[in-house]
């Protein structure tokens, strides 16, 4: 069985995708990013050992985190990530709150810490997501997610993914083609696949992903409109799509954009998510870039997903 360290760091909400990004750089199999937190909370449950940002009673504290496997690699990555987030630290000033935190789990350790705060969760009107270690009876109409996330990312609790299901919901075409870019847990697959989508084309860079994403499309007995493989970006994907969603981060998502127009089909739909709302316009100027309009946003806790389409 793998081990692994956790490495987390709390930053301003403004400082989220730059730490994020480099934590992925650093050769992090996922992100995870907690919903933010109000300061005076955290050093009322002394959670976090503050530094010396300027403070305001409503500052919010998210905590960026990291997971790398413990081997001879291990080192050399956490010396980028220190030498790194001191680099940001010099363009835009302090935003860190303490020292970075370090914990070592198992993969076993993993599994067992989801299953004390993952429970059944309702997503729009028809969704609903199950951990598969939980027993839940559907009520008529309602489409159930069985999910293990193992050692991948998404429970569909996060902002993020709760408001592309329930895009998904809204917009997804009858019979559609999907490409799923950057698929975690596989949740959003699935999640298109029962909204209606025929096809689905599940990507993901890192192995454990696909593994783990395979299991959740099998236990959902899916496998016959979900396929998933490794790859990265769209360049794990054949052909074009109807529906291309990605939940990633938003300097990965402007490095996607330049290969939406081809990839996606003339009046087929982007999804896109993973987005604090300050980066939205620069996800907004590079669509443009590309030949793309952005035809609705939703906002939830200071993240977005953005939906876009070609422009005519």
């Amino acid at each position: 069985m793998s081990n692994w360290l956790e490495v987390n760091v709390a930053v301003t909400h403004e400082a989220v995708e730059a730490v994020a990004e480099i934590l992925t750089e650093a050769g992090s199999k996922g992100v995870a990013i907690e919903d933010p937190q109000l300061i005076n909370d955290l050093r009322n449950s002394g959670t976090w050992e503050l530094c010396d940002i300027p403070e305001q009673e409503n500052t919010e504290v998210v905590t960026v985190s990291g997971y790398y496997a413990d081997d001879e690699e291990l080192q050399g990555r956490l010396a980028r990530i220190d030498a790194e987030l001191e680099a940001v630290e010099e363009r835009i000033g302090k935003y860190r709150f303490g020292n970075t935190r370090f914990r070592k789990v198992s993969e076993q350790d993993w599994a067992n810490e989801w299953k004390q705060y993952f429970h059944v969760t309702h997503v729009g009107k028809s969704l609903v997501i199950k951990p598969s270690w939980e027993d839940y009876t559907a009520k008529e109409g309602e489409h159930v997610i069985e999910i293990d996330p193992g050692m991948a990312f998404g429970t569909g609790t996060h902002h993020t993914t709760n408001m592309m299901m329930e895009r998904l919901e809204k917009v997804m075409p009858a019979d559609a083609t999907v490409f799923d870019v950057g698929t975690g847990s596989g949740i959003l697959a699935i999640a298109a696949a029962l909204c209606g989508a025929k096809d689905v084309k599940a990507v993901d860079i890192d192995g454990v992903a696909v593994r783990v994403a395979k299991e959740n499309v099998e236990h959902n007995k899916l496998s016959d409109k979900i396929e998933v493989r490794q790859g990265d970006l769209l360049h794990g994907t054949d052909g074009t799509a109807d529906v291309i969603i990605a939940n990633i981060i938003a300097d990965i998502i402007i490095m996607l954009l330049k290969d939406i127009p081809v990839k996606l089909n003339d009046n087929g739909i982007f999804l896109a998510s993973g987005i604090i709302e300050e980066r939205v316009p620069d996800i907004e100027a590079e669509a443009a870039k590309q030949g793309l309009k952005v035809d609705a946003i939703d906002h939830r806790g200071g993240w977005v997903v953005m939906q876009m389409s070609k422009v005519k």
